[in-house]
């Protein structure tokens, strides 16, 4: 979700009071006059608990998970309310490896001067001081980095693990290097990449960094280089003083831009026989699994020189024809262009859309068999806002929300029409078809109600997930929700991308970015009727990510199966132990029962999306 970081720089840095070779296990307090302390690398340890856990019961015994717990707790991450002004929590038992040693090169008289500039501008220029951009608020619980996990075998400790999950689920999500001193947003970490391999009923967890070119420059360098974008650009004052400081340390030779300053910190997608990790502000970094289950970054991959740019987080697969569709967006015209790849990986011209006359927000999008659409939403760049003090990416009230209706094989952008469907803004697009008759498109994405909040307060923000039908004819938006609750990051079954499908898996806010349970839609339903079929809430303390769906057979065999004939997967966190399990409900079932919880050896932070890719898949990487 960086996608502007291309056009803003920022730094953090580290102090020389550290040495080379020192961790800090811990991020003190601030007070109210000083500045935080400088953390020079992430290193927690894990403080084993000597209390046992207490007995919970749920609320229901069908719609409510009690995760089942081991005699001995992992320990406990910090709490936002008890501790916040630490961000140690627990890492692995000892099966976890001791991670790589962070090496520092020895600074240059030049690297000393930007480092201490770097820390006027961080405890005096621009302060950590809204709680959107407070490290010690954001980074709270399980939401706190951790180290690398080599492969490390897990243990099944509800059920059993299905035969047909034979593969692997890797969910992205951000993970700084570095415990940030300045202001710093969720979306600003580094990718970190938390594989299960599952096979023969057995599984294993492996945690591994993106080797992204900024990952891999501030590593070797020792300290924070390039920009937080979402956070390091509140107001002139900041701006000024981080993109100064960033242009100095690109003249001095620090790094270079033209090499990628992107996160990869966002999803995955598998096309072209490639796995690839995504961040909307720069190229896809190729990624494979090894046959032990490690997981190795490849690179940054510019599709034989035809991606120069950044791509989207979100591409869509045509399960029938295996080509992926994509897009990128910027602060600069134009602000929208188009392309697809075919089935063999290979990228296809590009389709610059003007239409679009100002930046906005544009995270995902949706296709049928014939059309790819685009939202232009009341989120974009807002520079007044910014020079206010505010963050870079804002919004316009006066501004009426559109859809944007391209064919999907369109060699410009002469057939594009847009469509104004005023208050509908969406971040996440969920599916879309083409009716029958050819005549009209139905698409389905959750609204976000109060999208003025969508980066700086997450916990007001609510999600309503909508029904929306555009007559190609006449040009009318109808529209209906589908469920007044509060749900994001859904999913389908992958073989209905783009074409009708009935069932949606989505994650319930409790509030936002907190994910307290799964429910299960049937968007076929009338517009005055309850189309929630089934749901599960993963207990008190509790929370998740976004739930997957993986089919029991392999998509082509779409029509002689169920569409839900398959298992919902995710991570869950207990809060109350500080430990993770993996996942598996049963989609058919009427309360998505639970058919294998697998404890993993160490917690799994919060994230973002993910993906399964099955073993034949993984095996022609």
């Amino acid at each position: 979700m960086d996608s502007f970081s291309s056009s803003f720089l920022s730094t953090l840095a580290i102090p020389k009071l550290l040495s080379p070779t020192k961790t800090i296990r811990t991020l003190p307090p601030a007070s109210a006059s000083g500045p935080l302390l400088n953390v020079s690398s992430v290193r927690i340890e894990e403080k084993p608990t000597q209390q046992p856990p207490t007995e919970r019961t749920s609320a229901t015994s069908t719609t409510t998970t009690t995760l089942p717990r081991s005699p001995n707790a992992n320990g406990r991450p910090l709490s936002k309310k008890s501790s916040t002004s630490s961000i140690a929590t627990p890492l692995a038992k000892k099966s976890q490896a001791k991670p790589e040693a962070k090496k520092q090169a020895e600074m240059s008289v030049p690297a000393v001067i930007f480092n201490v500039f770097d820390d006027i501008v961080n405890n005096f220029i621009d302060p950590p001081l809204r709680p959107s951009v407070d490290p010690r608020n954001v980074l709270y619980n399980n939401f706190a980095p951790i180290e690398e996990l080599p492969p490390t075998e897990c243990e099944v400790i509800q059920g059993s693990l299905p035969l047909a999950l034979d593969g692997a689920y890797i969910r992205n999500g951000p993970n700084p290097q570095f415990l940030p001193r300045g202001p710093y947003h969720l979306f600003d970490g580094d990718g970190m990449l938390h594989s299960i391999r599952i096979s023969q009923g057995k599984a294993t967890l492996c945690s591994r960094y993106v080797k992204t070119y900024k990952y891999t420059t501030e590593r070797d360098a020792g300290y924070p280089l390039l920009p937080n974008v979402f956070s390091g650009f509140n107001g002139l004052a900041a701006s000024a003083a981080r993109g100064a400081l960033s242009a100095a340390r690109i003249f001095a030779g620090q790094f270079n831009p033209t090499n990628g300053i992107g996160l990869a910190n966002t999803s995955l997608a598998f096309f072209g026989n490639r796995l690839y990790a995504l961040g909307e502000s720069d190229l896809p970094y190729s990624v494979r699994l090894t046959s032990n289950g490690d997981i190795e970054t490849l690179g940054r991959y510019d599709f034989d020189g035809q991606l120069s740019m950044s791509m989207t987080a979100h591409p869509k697969v045509d399960p029938e024809t295996g080509e992926a569709f994509a897009f990128r967006y910027g602060p600069i015209p134009p602000f929208l262009t188009f392309f697809r790849f075919d089935a063999k990986g290979t990228k296809q011209p590009d389709v610059p859309i003007f239409s679009m006359v100002r930046p906005s927000f544009l995270h995902d999008f949706a296709i049928t068999k014939k059309y790819a659409i685009f939202a232009d939403i009341q989120l974009g760049m807002n520079p007044l806002e910014m020079i206010a003090g505010g963050s870079p990416v804002g919004t316009d009230p006066a501004k009426v929300p559109r859809l944007g209706v391209i064919p999907r094989y369109a060699k410009d952008e002469s057939e594009m029409r847009w469509f104004d469907v005023p208050g509908f803004n969406i971040i996440h697009a969920i599916n879309a078809w083409d009716e029958e008759d050819g005549n009209a498109i139905v698409m389905v994405a959750p609204n976000i109600l109060s999208v003025e909040h969508t980066l700086e307060r997450m916990d007001l923000v609510h999600a309503l997930v909508e029904k929306v039908r555009i007559d190609l004819r006449t040009g009318i938006v109808t529209r209906h929700p589908i469920s007044a609750r509060n749900l994001d990051f859904a999913v389908i079954n992958q073989a209905y991308v783009g074409r009708k499908n009935k069932y949606v898996y989505a994650a319930v806010g409790d509030p936002m970015p907190k994910i307290s349970g799964v429910v299960k839609l049937d968007v076929s339903k009338g517009e005055r009727e309850d189309c929630t079929v089934a749901s599960r809430m993963f207990g008190a303390g509790c929370y998740g990510g976004e739930p997957f769906f993986v089919a029991k057979a392999p998509e082509s065999n779409q029509e002689s199966e169920a569409e839900d004939d398959g298992y919902v997967v995710c991570y869950v966190h207990d809060e109350n132990v500080g430990e993770s399990r993996f996942l598996v409900m049963d989609a058919k079932s009427p309360n998505l029962d639970v058919v294998a919880a697998v404890k993993l050896p160490r917690r799994v932070p919060y994230g973002f999306h993910g993906l399964f890719v099955r073993e034949s898949d993984l095996k022609a990487l």
